[in-house]
């Protein structure tokens, strides 16, 4: 069989259309940087934020120039406000297997971030929250802006945080605190966040482009391989808390999605208004 020239280029290597709409990707050097480009809405993940990051995610994975992908939000608002619940409410909700194909586009986007081989770096900018925690959660590293706010919100508008934070908070943070997070649905400020480990450096605003960027340095001058074998076998609690809960979590969230308790929490989000939650305890007696 003939050899391939050196002007060829492999599968892995063939220019592929990265024209994105909801998403902004580049490349520097040996930096890819993924934004969710939607500060309009707080950087909320629709179905077609979730599509284009899986495109992304992938061509960091096979560019080997690529040592690290940077994950952030645009502004310094938001770096993300979890599932964007104004789509939720108008094509999913109600409806469990259209529920199932969203979960199942929100799995596989964790998936490919956490299997990159490459170090994932979350850089926090502004609110993060719910589903965009559990983005946090998936890279390797946080560093975040002295303004940042980091919550879960699933017991208090309706959903469970099953696509990560419930997984590995406990990892994380212990099984205390993880139990506070998920329960309580309270603020976290930076500051906190540092001292519980959810992040590994706090810096003001305007210092946060030059953490990221020190932070990458750092990572780039390690070996490869050996930092791709290190983040395989670091994975192994987070892959087995994953693969035993998250199957089970989008089925029971895709039929769950009927229920009093979401329609309350979605309908409160929609009209600006507080939940009720006594309404929904006096109907479940």
């Amino acid at each position: 069989m003939a050899r391939k020239s050196s002007q060829e280029l492999s599968p892995y290597q063939e220019k592929r259309s990265l024209d994105f709409s909801h998403i902004l990707y580049e490349k520097n050097e040996y930096v890819a940087t993924l934004t969710i480009n939607r500060p309009e809405v707080l950087n909320c993940l629709n179905l077609t934020t979730l599509r284009e990051m899986m495109v992304a995610i992938e061509d960091a994975a096979w560019d080997d120039d690529i040592a690290v992908l940077v994950l952030t939000g645009a502004g310094d608002k938001a770096f993300s406000t979890g599932a964007d619940l104004t789509e939720q409410e108008e094509f999913f909700l109600g409806n469990p297997d259209d529920y199932y194909k969203w979960m199942r586009v929100f799995i596989e986007m964790h998936e490919r971030l956490r299997n990159i081989g490459k170090p994932t770096v979350a850089r926090l900018n502004g609110m993060v929250v719910g589903g965009g925690n559990e983005v946090n959660l998936s890279c390797d590293l946080a560093i975040a802006a002295d303004h940042v706010i980091i919550k879960q919100v699933g017991a208090a508008r309706g959903s469970v945080a099953a696509a990560g934070a419930t997984q590995w908070l406990p990892l994380m943070v212990g099984d205390r605190r993880a139990r506070e997070i998920l329960f309580l649905c309270e603020d976290i400020s930076a500051e906190k966040a540092l001292a519980w480990g959810l992040v590994n450096e706090v810096v003001p605003k305007e210092d946060l482009d030059r953490a990221v960027a020190r932070l990458c340095e750092k990572l780039y001058n390690k070996l490869p391989e050996c930092l791709r074998y290190t983040k395989q076998n670091l994975n192994f609690w987070k892959d087995f808390s994953w693969h035993m809960t998250v199957g089970h979590a989008r089925d029971w969230l895709s039929i769950h999605n009927l229920s009093p308790e979401v329609s309350e929490g979605i309908s409160a989000f929609t009209e600006k208004r507080p939940v009720n939650y006594k309404k929904i305890r006096k109907r479940s007696t």
